[in-house]
């Protein structure tokens, strides 16, 4: 059984009633004195406990799904090279393009069947939400993801025209169910596309690490996991080779909440060129290492220097400011990275500019970042140039969405 599959809960969870069931029958009879009485009680005790305590947490996982499989809860993961190969068709979960032996490839359901409000119906009228699994050619790794295509990409006016894309990264522990159930980020991007607050975007919801339980953090970890490479290189080349999405840089944007949206940041001030645009709902602004995440800099000379460079506040007054557009939000009340965001607010100076959304009062919960989530993907969607060039070179006479002309000069 799946260690996220309904069998395996529904399993656990009736053992643990019978355990207190036999428990509460047994008691009477273990109410005495002497070593084997004593020894019943504690392993009722106990096994009832483990009962209800691994059907607890198997049910706050299927909800959150902060591991999905066995092997991630273990910490196994494949580390296999990839090889890339042709493109083609792929089966009910998978998105256009994927193949078995494709960079992006087929992945089941991975708990898409089970979110409310996926937009359902023909995909020209409101789109899809695909699941798949994306391989990095480089860093080995493999990586979860939801893929939403908005209506345009199936339309026939549109059939030859690549999308912008935003990649929408998850917190840590959690993901992509964390995005598409509780931040309801394609439900949201299709209510804005459909009302024309929003370009049509090709939307890749993704987890921040690329080897659970491991927070990697989106660091290339010296002789560990190459998570930047896996953002900055893998998954751009996976989603350029498999969908119409654009090629030039100025159409794609990351963003995500908390650890995500501390990734978002750091892959566009690292890489400008890979990811000009960056949303970061109650993210950090340094990467540190902890129990999580385990010793991501290294040992050598230059450990130092790495850690530093993973300091956005530091980088912004020492390095020279990229040609970024970042979205930063944050809670006066309730907030612990509020001042944080002050600081490095005002540390941002040209050709980077800066906005935000900062509330009087709010948590670092879904609560908050579901309030922020439809105006930070507005934001995205003028950021993001929807490409000009088309698949094969075709005459550009297809309608286009444009860029909201009351925008403010690089909004």
């Amino acid at each position: 059984m799946g260690l996220t599959s309904r069998s395996l809960l529904y399993t656990v969870i009736f053992v643990a009633v019978l355990c207190v069931g036999l428990t509460v029958w047994l008691w009477p009879r273990l109410a005495k004195r002497g070593t084997l009485p004593v020894a019943g009680r504690l392993g009722s005790i106990v096994v009832t406990q483990v009962a209800v305590v691994a059907a607890f947490m198997l049910a706050v996982n299927a909800n959150f799904e902060f591991y999905g499989t066995w092997n991630e809860l273990f910490g196994k993961y494949d580390k296999a090279p990839v090889n890339v190969t042709h493109l083609g068709k792929g089966g009910p979960y998978a998105t256009v393009g994927a193949t078995k032996d494709g960079l992006v490839q087929p992945a089941g359901a991975q708990g898409l069947d089970k979110i409310k409000g996926i937009p359902h119906g023909p995909a020209e009228k409101v789109g899809k939400v695909q699941s798949v699994k994306i391989l990095g050619r480089r860093s080995h790794a493999i990586n979860p993801a939801f893929v939403y295509l908005p209506p345009q990409y199936f339309q026939k006016q549109f059939q030859r025209q690549r999308f912008p894309v935003a990649v929408v990264i998850s917190g840590y522990p959690g993901g992509i169910m964390n995005l598409a159930q509780h931040l309801q980020v394609p439900q949201t991007a299709s209510e804005l596309i459909n009302a024309n607050k929003m370009q049509p975007t090709v939307i890749v919801m993704i987890r921040p690490t690329i080897a659970p339980p491991r927070d990697t953090e989106c660091v290339d970890v010296p002789g560990g996991p190459q998570a930047e490479t896996f953002f900055t290189k893998d998954l751009p080349e996976a989603l350029k080779q498999t969908y119409r999405v654009g090629h030039d840089s100025s159409a794609w944007g990351a963003m995500g909440y908390s650890s995500g949206g501390s990734c978002a940041l750091q892959l566009a001030m690292r890489e400008p060129g890979v990811y000009p645009a960056a949303a970061s709902l109650s993210g950090d602004y340094k990467i540190a290492n902890d129990l999580t995440t385990g010793n991501l800099f290294g040992t050598g000379p230059d450990s130092k220097k790495k850690e530093h460079e993973h300091d956005l506040i530091w980088r912004l007054k020492n390095m020279p400011v990229p040609r970024v557009s970042v979205l930063v939000t944050s809670s006066k009340k309730g907030e612990k990275n509020y001042g944080e965001t002050k600081k490095f607010l005002d540390a941002i100076k040209a050709p980077m500019s800066k906005s935000a959304i900062i509330l009087e009062e709010g948590s670092h919960h879904f609560t908050t970042w579901r309030r922020e989530i439809g105006p930070a993907l507005e934001w995205m969607g003028k950021q993001l140039t929807f490409p000009q060039d088309v698949v094969n070179n075709a005459p550009k006479k297809q309608q286009q969405p444009t860029k909201d002309p009351s925008a403010p000069p690089g909004a």
